[in-house]
């Protein structure tokens, strides 16, 4: 009953895309992901001969700073002194580093001791890496700059496995990291002035010299910088870091409180930083048959075509990512009109994908989460919608890529975000949006 109730949720949803009122045939097994490609130089010496020099400028720009990251870190250590160990693991950075408290707090023991931390460990680049916490001990001399990030399930030839499992995310974006410690040392800055806070100023303006480095001639950022391989080194909206990122840097441009100490000429660049960052949301959004659609989790920094991430997450239209890009675009105070005409186009795509009448179940169920049939449920969206298809697609660890989310294993079922609701918020947020904003 209940693969029987899934397997109908899935063909609405389908029909509702194709509109089509005819149901097609389920296949189980409908291919295989394939990796996202690296920034190489050889790739760079295929694009047009206009672009290759910006791209080879900023691949050796990489290749010299991670070489400079690990040299840096080598000298620390007096000749056969054994490093300390890599910090501890974890997660919920948000809670060690708030950005929500009275503006006395950051002036506290605690936030200044949560401060001094963040810049011990920000990288020789300028950047941080993630699942960190900032309330613990100082870095010390020789200590990596980044946990422990290998996936407990890396198996042979896994997307996610670090080219040097000893060295990742030295510099990252994702989980919102680099962003929120930049936040936060502005908020305490802004607290202690004179000499006693010049320490988490001039860590601040190290972090927006990472970002101007790490961003792509095209304006999108990598999740990781300098450059580790594989989908780090893609176009990233997961975890927005495209859109952090440029809204950072417009807020740095504009000399808002947290970050009035930031010299003109930085704020100058990071202006023209944020524009571009804004021009490849634009410019990455998913056409189908000539029409602009969504995003996709990430996009090849070349061709800002989607490309894979994990082994179970393909290249595909994504809702949860799309919903964020949505809701920043809506945000601009001043957007332009390809701006406006991408929002209009990415609701009325999403307004086509809701699957109304179903649940995703919870993870408590006896048998695990599936999609079950529930009158009067919904909307939600599927994670991922296939680009060929635009129906709902579903990943393996195996790399196997399925139609179905019930014939998933146990294991994926309950560990990843296949629906959600992220979409509803910003559906809701363009009804007032578009009266402002019409289409021309």
């Amino acid at each position: 009953m209940t693969r029987k109730a899934a397997m109908l949720g899935l063909l609405l949803s389908a029909s509702l895309l194709s509109g089509s009122l005819a149901p097609p045939a389920f296949a189980g097994v409908i291919g295989q992901n394939t990796p996202a490609l690296p920034i190489t130089a050889e790739r760079i010496a295929q694009l047009p001969a206009a672009q290759q020099p910006a791209w080879k400028a900023y691949l050796e720009r990489s290749q010299a700073q991670m070489k400079a990251d690990r040299a840096a870190l080598a000298a620390e250590l007096k000749p056969g002194q054994t490093p300390p160990p890599p910090p501890p693991t974890a997660h919920g950075e948000g809670e060690s580093m708030p950005l929500t408290k009275d503006a006395a707090w950051y002036a506290t023991p605690e936030a200044r001791h949560i401060a001094d931390v963040i810049v011990s460990f920000q990288t020789p680049a300028g950047g941080w890496s993630k699942n960190l916490d900032r309330r613990g001990a100082l870095r010390l001399p020789g200590q990596p700059w980044f946990a422990d990030n290998n996936s407990k399930y890396l198996s042979e030839k896994d997307f996610d496995a670090a080219r040097d499992p000893k060295w990742g995310y030295v510099g990252t974006l994702d989980n919102n990291a680099t962003i929120t410690e930049m936040r936060f040392l502005a908020k305490v800055a802004r607290q202690v002035p004179g000499p006693e806070g010049e320490a988490y100023r001039q860590s601040f303006l190290k972090g927006v010299n990472y970002l101007l480095a790490a961003q792509f001639p095209n304006g999108g950022w990598p999740q990781v910088w300098p450059l580790e391989g594989g989908y780090h080194d893609a176009v990233t909206f997961n975890d927005n870091a495209v859109s952090e990122a440029a809204y950072l840097l417009t807020e740095v441009s504009e000399a808002k409180p947290d970050f009035a100490f930031v010299p003109a000429d930085l704020r100058a660049k990071a202006a023209l930083a944020a524009k571009h960052g804004r021009e490849v949301i634009v410019a990455a959004q998913i056409r189908i048959d000539g029409q602009p659609t969504i995003w996709g989790q990430q996009a090849d920094p070349f061709t800002l075509e989607p490309v894979a991430g994990r082994n179970f997450e393909p290249p595909a239209l994504s809702t949860g990512e799309s919903a964020d890009l949505l809701f920043y675009l809506m945000q601009l105070p001043d957007p332009t009109p390809a701006e406006v005409a991408a929002v209009h186009a990415g609701i009325a795509w999403m307004k086509k994908a809701a699957i109304v009448g179903f649940e995703w179940t919870g993870k408590g169920e006896p048998d695990g989460r599936h999609l079950i049939e529930k009158p009067g449920a919904g909307p939600i969206w599927a994670r991922y919608y296939s680009r060929e298809t635009q129906k709902p697609v579903f990943g393996e660890r195996d790399k196997t890529l399925r139609d179905n989310v019930n014939e998933l294993s146990r294991e994926r079922r309950d560990g990843y975000s296949w629906f959600g609701t992220q979409p509803s918020k910003v559906i809701r947020l363009y009804a007032t949006w578009a009266k402002t904003h019409p289409l021309n």
